[in-house]
């Protein structure tokens, strides 16, 4: 049975990767199009889009991933079906609970193939990619890929590690100089918002360097009227789709603790979670369509009730999301829906296989 665990993962994983090398081109192609028309503002040329586009390469992926699986598990197991090779492993009495579990198994590798590329992929590869359309296209500042973003006011240099939506920072570090350009003061914070006109910073460690010590402040809140302009946040704020599950975690449990408003990142922290679950979904759903294949010469049919059925998913996730966003609703709730409900829809129709 190892050998036909073997095949099978080998049939599903050469599927869902052709199909979704097909599609990304697609689209990749599509998002050089469309930056055609930026090509000549500011110092923005044919190999900066270019660069633009391939960067996005990981986040276009990511996102078309359970689709990809679908399809590619509805082609290369239909293939399977169409070429008898399914009722010769039946005859040779394997079962359909032995099937399933055999492509389900290579859905595992599916999904940490797929959270792989959401955590360590997307994030800084989508950053680089704004960075680079940014600064060629000179809109505002850039974030300076994985050193942050460093500015000078006067003699005092300020470092922010992170730059969230919403006029919020993580990881600020200033450092204050004198005349003479030495060092007076270093003032570490965790977190700074801007509020109306001021900067409010977090948990701060300061270091005043004298002539002879060095002595040591902490600081649970402190308001700086001056420190850089909203206006340099414009272009380089992270979104939360681009972020990685962990960050988007420990944001959203930064925003809890300081009684402001998580929803929006708890819920794209749930969607990045159950992205992977949905990919297994997704070959859940396929199985049933594959099987009633092999009763039928409908299979043209069966695989455009399929496909259509993975649009619905798609349009069903994205609608609860916006439905939980504008009614209030658990993030929970509103990402983990759309996927129970089409695990049970495939788990019956599975059933229904003889």
């Amino acid at each position: 049975m190892m050998i036909l665990d073997r095949y099978i993962a080998h049939v599903v994983l050469s599927g869902t990767l052709m199909v979704l090398l097909v599609l990304a081109a697609l689209l990749a192609f599509v998002d050089f199009v469309g930056e055609i028309g930026e090509v000549g503002k500011g110092s923005y040329d044919i190999l900066d889009a270019i660069a633009y586009v391939l960067l996005s390469l990981p986040k276009r992926m990511y996102e078309l991933f359970p689709t990809a699986v679908l399809l590619g598990s509805l082609l290369s197991l239909g293939t399977l079906a169409s070429n008898s090779e399914l009722t010769v492993m039946r005859a040779s009495g394997v079962s359909v609970a032995r099937f399933v579990r055999s492509v389900l198994q290579a859905g595992l590798l599916l999904v940490l193939l797929v959270a792989a590329m959401g955590e360590l992929m997307v994030p800084p590869s989508e950053k680089q990619a704004q960075t680079i359309r940014a600064t060629a296209l000179q809109q505002t500042v850039a974030f300076g890929g994985e050193h942050g973003l460093w500015a000078r006011d006067g003699q005092r240099y300020i470092h922010v590690g992170r730059v969230y939506p919403g006029f919020n920072l993580g990881n600020v570090s200033i450092y204050q100089l004198d005349e003479q350009r030495n060092l007076q003061q270093v003032t570490h914070a965790v977190s700074a918002s801007f509020h109306q006109d001021h900067w409010r910073l977090r948990n701060i460690q300061r270091s005043i360097i004298g002539e002879q010590q060095v002595s040591e402040q902490r600081i649970k809140l402190e308001d700086w009227p001056e420190l850089l302009s909203p206006d340099l946040f414009n272009i380089v704020g992270i979104q939360p789709a681009n972020m990685s599950a962990v960050d988007l975690y420990r944001y959203s449990e930064y925003l809890q603790a300081n009684e402001l408003d998580s929803s929006h990142y708890r819920l794209a922290f749930w969607i990045k979670v159950l992205t992977p679950v949905s990919s297994l979904v997704m070959l859940l759903i396929a199985l049933p369509f594959i099987f009633g294949s092999q009763r039928s010469g409908a299979t043209g049919n069966r695989m455009m009730i399929g496909m259509l059925l993975g649009i619905g998913f798609f349009l069903l996730n994205r609608t609860m999301n916006h439905l939980g966003q504008v009614y209030g609703l658990d993030p929970l709730f509103s990402a983990a829906l759309p996927v129970v409900l089409m695990a049970i829809i495939g788990g019956i129709a599975l059933r229904r296989v003889r």
